[in-house]
């Protein structure tokens, strides 16, 4: 009888992830990017159409397939009020502790009434190697036998052809506007988590993408 974790790693299509780089069952690889968001609506009318062209020249210029999600999720602003609850009872006086203790009914109340939701952006990079046969999915023999010595090598030849790759994406990324950082092993980990396992406390990523140049 099959437990309820191999029952669930059947429908996860990852083998593992290491060195920032998530490798599926099938041999094939992937990296992730976070992306910025761009408040479209706050561009004048060049701009826009500035933005618009060069989003347009970046996916003309890709030789290879991306993937863009979106992930939607309900803002955890419990960190916000324990932070808030401790400069509390720091010494101040008793004017500004009040507003700070209104201050916080008010985000109570206010997150309790509106779902206050937050938004994050991953554009997917996908290599396969050409020890791989893209329509089977298959090793070739020959990579079967190899020491892991030669897998480890030719794992990190494989990096870096996917690394050039995610180098193509955020430099287009950027002329877009957009700042960029390719998710490390714990943040890829991190990612899907949250996705297999919805009901957990949900928090952002810590990156600060406004520190991206």
């Amino acid at each position: 009888m099959a437990t309820k974790n191999s029952a669930t790693q059947t429908f996860v299509p990852i083998k593992e992830v290491k060195n920032g780089v998530m490798v599926l069952k099938d041999g094939s690889m992937r990296s992730i990017i976070i992306a910025s968001s761009v408040n479209f609506s706050l561009k004048s009318i060049d701009e826009q159409e500035a933005i618009i062209y060069q989003f347009q020249n970046f996916l003309n210029s890709l030789d290879f397939s991306v993937q863009i999600s979106v992930q939607s999720r309900r803002l955890d602003i419990r960190p916000y009020i324990n932070l808030l609850e401790n400069r509390q009872k720091e010494n101040m006086d008793d004017l500004m502790k009040i507003q700070i203790r209104e201050y916080i009914e008010f985000i109570r109340t206010f997150t309790n009434d509106i779902e206050v939701m937050t938004k994050n952006f991953y554009i997917v990079v996908p290599y396969t190697p050409p020890s791989l046969d893209i329509k089977t999915g298959k090793l070739s023999r020959k990579d079967k036998n190899k020491s892991s010595n030669q897998k480890l090598e030719s794992f990190e030849e494989d990096k870096i052809q996917l690394d050039q790759r995610v180098s193509v994406v955020v430099q287009g990324l950027t002329r877009c506007g957009i700042r960029t950082v390719p998710l490390g092993t714990e943040e890829i980990i991190e990612v899907f988590y949250k996705i297999f396992n919805p009901g957990d406390v949900e928090k952002s990523l810590d990156l600060d993408l406004t520190q991206i140049q």
